[in-house]
């Protein structure tokens, strides 16, 4: 386990792979850590070095006061990058992660070579839904919504399984100000216009039964990018890289051939 020191907050991270391979990153969703990417990675092919990392506020990493910005958010993942030499990354970003993705991309185009844009949108939900949820959470924690949050994450077919236990025990053990904080940059960030005025090679995924970010919004986000392609992943809720690792990591590795990264 390895803690980066960014000064004012100490991220966890993980990178695997060769030196030489070309880079990856991948950033999960809010409520999750670094473990989310576990499931795909067995189906990805050899010779990519992978930086994937728990964003303030989760996993391992340190918990600083809330709120947190997105612009505070994207600014750890550029730090993190640029310490560890990532450039010219094909930066894989699920639900908050894909918000980072397009404001670093935004940002930083030398960084950003292309962008995955998965379960996510250029604004997800509203000031008052998000300010409801974090009243929830400063009253009864986590916990006060963590079935709700289950029923939104997964089909009901997974929710019906072995393994939801998993990732409701991941949910549930994330600092409250850490999910009250990312909460807040979610809640303050509309990158429809910004991210309308990227040129780089994107690809949209979205999972049928997704019910936080639904494929609709995906898609209208993914084609604000021309050029963008999007895929589908049928029987899969907001965590297709969860329930369908197999499909997630085809789709991916397709993408990464397809314009020349590997």
């Amino acid at each position: 386990m390895h803690l980066a020191d960014l000064g004012d907050v100490r991220i966890h991270y993980r990178i695997d792979g060769p030196e030489d391979g070309a880079p990856v990153v991948f950033a999960n969703s809010l409520g999750t850590d670094l473990r989310l990417w576990d499931p795909i990675l067995p189906h990805l092919p050899d010779g990519l070095r992978m930086l994937r990392f728990d964003k303030r506020g989760h996993g391992l990493s340190s918990c600083p006061a809330a709120p947190y910005s997105m612009g505070t958010l994207i600014n750890d993942a550029e730090r993190l990058m640029d310490m560890f030499g990532f450039r010219e990354v094909v930066f894989v970003g699920l639900s908050i992660g894909g918000m980072i993705a397009q404001g670093l991309a935004v940002k930083r185009l030398d960084l950003t070579r292309s962008i995955v844009l998965s379960n996510t949108g250029a604004k997800i939900g509203t000031k008052e839904m998000w300010a409801d949820r974090i009243a929830a959470i400063q009253s009864g924690g986590i916990e006060a919504l963590a079935d709700s949050v289950m029923e939104r994450w997964f089909s009901k077919a997974f929710r019906d399984g072995s393994g939801l236990e998993l990732w409701r025990n991941m949910l549930v053990r994330q600092p409250d100000t850490g999910y009250i904080g990312c909460s807040a940059a979610i809640s303050g960030t509309d990158f429809f216009s910004s991210t309308a005025s990227l040129r780089l090679p994107t690809f949209g995924i979205a999972g049928s039964e997704d019910g936080s970010t639904p494929p609709d919004l995906v898609r209208e986000t993914v084609d604000l990018i021309p050029g963008s392609r999007f895929h589908l992943i049928r029987n899969a809720g907001h965590l297709p890289c969860v329930e369908q690792p197999e499909e997630y990591a085809s789709v991916l590795t397709a993408f990464l051939r397809e314009i020349g990264h590997i």
